[in-house]
C-alpha cells in the first residue's frame, strides 16, 4: 500500500458500503455469504489483479455484476458507452449500496461477462464503431479472444466473469499472459474464474468464496487447485464414486 494517496495509481481503491445499509441475508443477493460480506464490508481492491475462485452458486458473478454496475458499466456486460445494450435482467441490483473510491481515473474499462456475450456480439455486429465486426463468424473461443485482443488492450479497470469459459487450455495461457501483462502495465482487473491456469497468474490478488463469504487465499490451497490435482492423479478414483 502506497505511503501517500500521490502515489497511488490504482483507478479503484475500494468499494465501501453506504454508511446506512441494512443488510438482509434472508433475500436474495445478500442471502449469498459473498454478498452479505460484500454489502457490510466493501471490498478493497490492491493494485493488478484480483482473481475470484469458487463453487458455482458461491457468488462471483453475483459479486461481479454488482461491482459493474457500481461503477458504472452496463452489468450485462460491456463498456460504459454501451448502456443500450440489454438482455433480460437478471442482476443483483445491489451496486447502488455501494460508494466507489477511485484514484486514477482510467482512459478505458470494460466488463467481460460470458454468459451474455452470444447478445453482445450481435449488439456489437449491429451498432458498429471505429471496427467492423463479424464476431458470429467466428467460433465461441475465437470470438472471446478478439473481444480480449479489441477491448482488453489498455491500461484501464477491467471486470471478467468467466473469461476463461470457451478457452482451451492453450488460449488460457494466453489469457492469462494477457492478464499478466494487464497489470504490469498498471492496469487493475478483477476476474472471476474457475480455471486454475488464470488463478495462477504471478502476482494475482486470490479471493475464495463459499459458506464463508470472502477469504484471501494461495493458489496452492484451493479448493479448485486441489480437486483437479486429485483428478489428474487418479480419475477413476472420482468416477467410482459417480458412476
Amino acid at each position: 500500500m502506497p505511503d501517500s494517496d500521490e502515489f497511488d495509481t490504482r483507478p479503484v481503491r475500494t468499494f465501501r458500503p453506504h454508511h446506512d445499509v441494512q443488510v438482509d441475508e434472508s433475500v436474495w443477493p445478500a442471502s449469498v455469504p459473498a454478498m452479505a460480506q460484500l454489502l457490510r464490508e466493501g471490498l478493497e481492491l490492491p493494485a493488478g489483479l484480483t482473481v475470484l475462485v469458487g463453487e458455482n452458486g458461491s457468488g462471483k458473478s453475483t459479486v461481479v455484476e454488482c461491482l459493474a454496475e457500481a461503477y458504472g458499466l452496463n452489468p450485462q456486460g460491456g463498456s460504459a458507452q454501451a448502456q443500450l445494450f440489454q438482455v433480460r435482467p437478471s442482476e443483483p441490483g445491489a451496486g447502488s449500496e455501494l460508494t466507489v473510491v477511485r484514484g486514477v481515473k482510467p482512459r478505458w474499462a470494460y466488463f467481460l461477462r460470458a454468459d451474455t456475450m452470444n447478445q453482445l456480439y450481435t449488439y456489437l455486429e449491429q451498432n458498429p464503431g471505429r471496427r467492423t465486426e463479424r464476431l458470429h463468424e467466428l467460433s465461441h473461443g475465437e470470438a472471446f479472444l478478439q473481444i480480449l485482443r479489441t477491448r482488453v488492450n489498455e491500461t484501464g479497470f477491467y471486470l471478467m466473469d468467466e473469461p476463461d469459459a470457451p478457452l482451451s487450455f492453450t488460449s488460457s495461457l494466453g489469457l492469462a499472459a494477457l492478464l499478466h501483462d494487464l497489470a504490469a502495465g498498471g492496469g487493475q482487473a478483477v476476474v472471476a474464474t474457475h480455471s486454475p491456469v488464470v488463478a495462477a497468474v504471478p502476482g494475482a490478488n486470490l479471493l475464495e468464496l463459499g459458506p464463508w463469504g470472502i477469504r484471501a487465499a494461495s493458489w496452492d490451497d484451493l479448493s479448485l487447485v486441489v480437486a483437479w490435482r486429485g483428478f489428474l492423479r487418479d480419475p477413476q478414483a472420482y468416477f467410482r464414486h459417480m458412476f
